[in-house]
């Protein structure tokens, strides 16, 4: 039989995936026309023909704090490396194509055909990955300008040699993702400024001039590796936006080839789109993972700040959306700093700024973005200005920030994110009284597969005077056992209701959503005693009686307390579990009238509907639950309680949630 023709191929998978969701076979047809548009491998890269004096978007000011930096790089050197939030003991430099995770080497095929996913063969890739990310130049490029010590200048050249040396184009898990290879050009334009670019002490010796030479062939590289290779356009997923940062900061921080203009040009304009379909007007990320807003903030603000150095800056609507973002990041954390683990959350950071600053990731985007906004509400929410903020925008930039907190702002000025779905709800906000009661009355996810989009419809957290009471567990882990990544982004997970034991959307994989819900909100109202949200979502239609689940949150302001009434409508007797899922630091106690929940000195009454079973879980692998992640591949035992009753259709309970002290 003759083999099909590249052409005839596309054309036979999509006539066979013509039955599946519009979004899946978008992907597809993306995915084939990359496949036959993509431009051939260029042998040669062009002599570089340096513009001078070099382009600066990083301010140079070594900031007068020196959070962990010097710690850091100290680590680095004796092989400690933070890999996903924890240390990891490697060799310096490292076997960049080792599994961290599994020991196992990685063979260096070509790039574009490594499975990320083969879990068998390579293990867990997310530690693999987050190495080429290269987070450590960084470090070492800042120890270098803190402390003036040529040590760390040379292991600096050193781990970029030996990643050269290693890593070939296009050979290799690090040449597997452009979005990858887009975060590791983030990291090294900041790492280039800060060593002192192309006239840096680095490359004055001969050896330092072959380094140069690689490290600028590698930058054409990496930016035409993506410009060749464009994610998935369709679908608006994060990683384009980590590609596109990362396309835009090449050209505009290394404008040494003609084809530098053309790649800000392109990632200007893909990211102006990007930007407004992946995130609202009101500031909330459509994938609704807050890993996620966080990630996208770090490569649009990146890529902003390269813009200060071109003659085309973004576009008003741009800087709106990354201001939205923050204005949304304050609403949701309560005033002890907590935010609530929406959506996948997997412990990675964009730049190597965050892993020296020892600081929250979140706080660092709140006083950036109140400098760059002169947003007195953002700065009040951050409080004090950031280690990373002062090496992104300088001391003296710095320095208008106790002018913004003078101005004596709201520091949640807005509470209904309609368009995302989230609302906040209490008293007190941002103070040592506060009540805070963040809703998730959103959808799924973004576009066909809600890739990082958890079940959680009607699920909301609670907070007491900066303490956390109910949480989202977080996510556990992307590859690690099935039944924990399905766990953990089930509905039983969240502090909703669940009928019949089973998730309101239904899972096709670990990343993907075969069948989503619908969620809207029935009515909102607030007053100077009552805050009301009634919200219902049509996850169980898919079952007999086409149920759906309707909730009510009423805050009455002077008793600070928060009644939540659920209802389920349908047919007969239903199978109904209400979960609620109580931080690690909470102690949980059954008394007659209901629960007893204290977390430090702050205590709360949780009265739950009469009748019904109730379980109180601490640790429980068989049924999942009782456990909080808070990093990727951690978990803690916590404490979940959950009340379980057959109930007619359409009949009520109530859960009261009381302060006490």
């Amino acid at each position: 039989m003759e083999a099909m023709s590249s052409l005839t191929r596309v054309g036979w998978y999509w006539n066979q995936l013509r039955g599946l969701s519009a979004d899946i076979v978008e992907r597809a047809g993306s995915s084939a026309s990359r496949a036959m548009t993509r431009r051939p491998v260029v042998d040669t890269v062009p002599l570089p023909r340096p513009v001078l004096p070099e382009p600066t978007w990083l301010s140079l000011q070594v900031p007068s704090r020196r959070g962990l930096v010097l710690r850091r790089a100290d680590e680095l050197l004796k092989g400690t490396w933070r890999l996903l939030s924890r240390p990891v003991e490697l060799a310096f430099p490292p076997e960049w194509n080792r599994n961290p995770a599994s020991g196992v080497g990685v063979q260096l095929s070509v790039g574009r055909r490594f499975s990320v996913r083969d879990i068998e063969t390579t293990g867990d890739y997310k530690y693999l990955l987050e190495m080429h990310r290269h987070r450590e130049l960084v470090v070492l490029a800042q120890a270098w300008q803190m402390s003036g010590e040529r040590r760390y200048l040379d292991a600096l050249g050193d781990l970029l040699g030996s990643w050269f040396a290693q890593c070939p184009f296009p050979h290799g898990a690090a040449w597997s993702c452009p979005g990858e290879a887009g975060i590791r050009l983030i990291n090294w334009a900041l790492a280039w400024q800060l060593v002192g670019g192309i006239r840096s002490p680095l490359f004055d010796n001969p050896v330092g001039k072959v380094l140069r030479t690689d490290w600028l062939n590698s930058v054409w590289r990496h930016a035409e590796f993506i410009d060749a290779h464009p994610g998935r356009r369709a679908l608006g997923d994060n990683t384009r936006i980590t590609e596109l940062a990362g396309l835009y900061i090449a050209g505009a921080t290394w404008p040494h080839w003609d084809e530098a203009a053309s790649w800000c040009s392109t990632a200007r304009e893909g990211l102006e789109k990007e930007v407004l379909q992946q995130v609202g007007t009101d500031g909330v990320c459509r994938e609704q993972s807050i890993g996620v807003q966080q990630t996208v903030w770090d490569c649009l603000m990146f890529a902003g700040l390269a813009s200060r150095s071109t003659d085309t800056p973004f576009s008003g609507n741009y800087w709106q959306r990354l201001e939205a973002m923050l204005e949304f990041l304050a609403a949701i954390m309560d005033a002890g700093g907590h935010v609530p683990q929406l959506g996948d959350t997997d412990s990675s950071q964009i730049s190597g700024l965050a892993l020296g600053s020892g600081s929250c990731a979140f706080h660092a985007q709140l006083a950036t973005g109140a400098l760059l906004f002169r947003n007195a509400s953002l700065a009040r929410k951050a409080g004090v200005v950031d280690p990373v903020t002062e090496w992104l925008l300088g001391e003296s930039a710095c320095a208008e920030f106790d002018g913004l907190m003078l101005q004596g702002a709201v520091a949640t000025p807005r509470t209904d994110f309609a368009e995302g779905g989230v609302y906040v709800l209490g008293s007190s906000l941002d103070t040592p009284g506060e009540f805070r009661a963040v809703v998730d009355a959103g959808p799924l996810g973004l576009a066909g597969v809600a890739a990082h989009g958890h079940a959680d419809a009607l699920s909301f957290t609670l907070s007491i005077a900066g303490r956390e009471f109910l949480v989202d567990p977080g996510t556990g882990t992307y590859l690690g056992a099935e039944s924990w990544r399905n766990g953990f982004r089930g509905t039983a997970m969240h502090n909703t209701l669940s009928l019949d034991g089973d998730d309101q959307a239904v899972s096709g994989g670990r990343f993907v959503w075969t069948r989503r819900y619908q969620a809207r909100v029935v009515e909102r109202s607030s007053d100077a005693g009552d805050e009301l949200l009634v919200a219902e979502h049509d996850g169980y239609r898919r079952k007999p009686g086409r149920p759906v689940h309707r909730r009510a949150w009423r805050f009455e302001r002077h008793s600070a307390t928060l009644s939540v009434t659920d209802s389920v409508s349908g047919n007969g007797l239903q199978d109904v579990r209400l979960h609620w899922h109580f931080s690690e630091e909470c102690s949980v106690t059954c008394m007659p009238e209901g629960l007893h929940v204290s977390n430090g000195p702050v205590c709360l009454e949780m009265l739950l509907p009469p009748g019904g079973e109730v379980s109180v879980l601490h640790g429980s692998e068989s049924p999942l639950t009782g456990w909080v992640s808070r990093g990727y591949d951690q978990r803690v035992p916590s404490t979940t309680v959950i009340w379980r009753a057959r109930l007619a259709a359409g009949a009520p309970v109530e859960t009261v949630f009381r302060r006490l002290c």
